[in-house]
């Protein structure tokens, strides 16, 4: 049996029906997003999970019991929120060792666990330091300090880090990794942002209004999307009614729509020799935008157009209105459900 378990799980808000049966299992040690745009349910199934909320239906197993029903204190877990929700007169120690006190621990006990954790989180030279005293990302990692001293069965991440600026994020992002890889502990992550779920999972499962669209590992999920909602929400791909691409390309292709990512498109001069193998379009440049070392070039293929992702290169520079040819390996031209 799975460490987590969600066995045919509904919610309803009044008439709302915001879970739709959900069955998923996560492993003991598993780093697991549970990614979607907002509204979708995710933040309501870890909440359940939590005892935050109540299931309509269905059954929840941690560590082999059925905690469906039991009160959020019995259940062992922690959870972290976009809101750091820290004592504000307390300081960094005193609100990581506040749960460990509630307990009735020890006092050197206290001091010790405390002591490790903060080491582990780059905080030992702020332990003494009040919330107002510290840094955005220092706060969160107090507060992710406050959920790991009590050492949880599983740590709940409820969008952490969606408050942070994008460079201290990227940082967080690492160091929460690292601190669970450290740990070996089972961690829940919720979040809508697709490159944030891409670097920190194990699995992901992709949300849609309430019921899960698509599960796999990161790399599945972004080169083989099934759906148009799974190709529409990671990896930006371009999305283009089969028929149309059919008839631009000569390749007779099933399907409703075909999905192509914007890095394995090929732009060259419309004048130079095709290639001998793949998919080959023509196209018009109808506008480019720098993104660092690439540039994402827009082109008008007459009934759709594409976006396609080169590194920079001065040497090799498009203009608006230049005719270009695209080159497409067949097998990264994917048939959507």
């Amino acid at each position: 049996m799975a460490y987590i378990e969600f066995v045919g799980v509904n919610k309803y808000f009044d008439k709302t029906h915001v879970l739709k049966d959900i069955n998923l299992t996560v492993e003991h040690g598993e780093f697991v997003t549970l990614l979607g745009p907002s509204g979708c349910g995710k933040s309501t199934l870890l909440r359940c999970l939590a005892g935050l909320e109540t299931v309509s239906s269905g059954r929840i197993f941690l560590a082999k019991y059925e905690i469906t029903h039991l009160e959020p204190q019995h259940r062992d877990v922690g959870m972290v929120f976009q809101q750091y929700s820290l004592f504000p007169n307390m300081t960094a120690a005193q609100n990581t060792a506040f749960g460990l006190k509630i307990q009735g621990m020890k006092k050197n006990e206290i001091k010790e666990k405390v002591r490790s954790v903060l080491d582990l989180l780059g905080l030992q030279d702020r332990a003494d330091y009040y919330p107002r005293q510290l840094s955005g990302g220092q706060q969160q990692r107090v507060a992710l300090a406050r959920a790991i001293v009590m050492e949880p069965k599983v740590l709940l991440l409820d969008e952490p880090l969606s408050a942070i600026d994008a460079m201290l994020r990227r940082n967080l992002q690492i160091e929460i990794r690292r601190i669970q890889r450290s740990l070996n502990m089972t961690t829940l992550f919720v979040t809508h942002d697709q490159d944030e779920a891409m670097v920190m999972s194990d699995r992901i499962h992709l949300f849609n209004v309430g019921h899960i669209e698509q599960s796999g590992l990161p790399t599945e999920l972004y080169t083989r999307p099934r759906t148009k909602f799974a190709a529409s929400f990671i990896g930006h791909y371009n999305i283009v009614p089969a028929a149309q691409f059919s008839a631009a390309s000569g390749w007779d292709l099933p399907g409703t729509d075909v999905a192509v990512r914007p890095e394995v498109i090929g732009i060259a001069a419309a004048g130079l020799p095709a290639e001998e193998q793949g998919i080959e379009l023509r196209g018009t440049v109808r506008g480019s935008i720098p993104h660092g070392n690439i540039i994402r070039y827009t082109v008008d293929c007459g009934a759709f157009r594409l976006n396609a992702d080169v590194l920079f290169d001065t040497r090799v520079l498009f203009n608006e209105h230049d005719e270009v040819r695209l080159s497409i390996a067949a097998e990264n031209v994917l048939t959507l459900d």
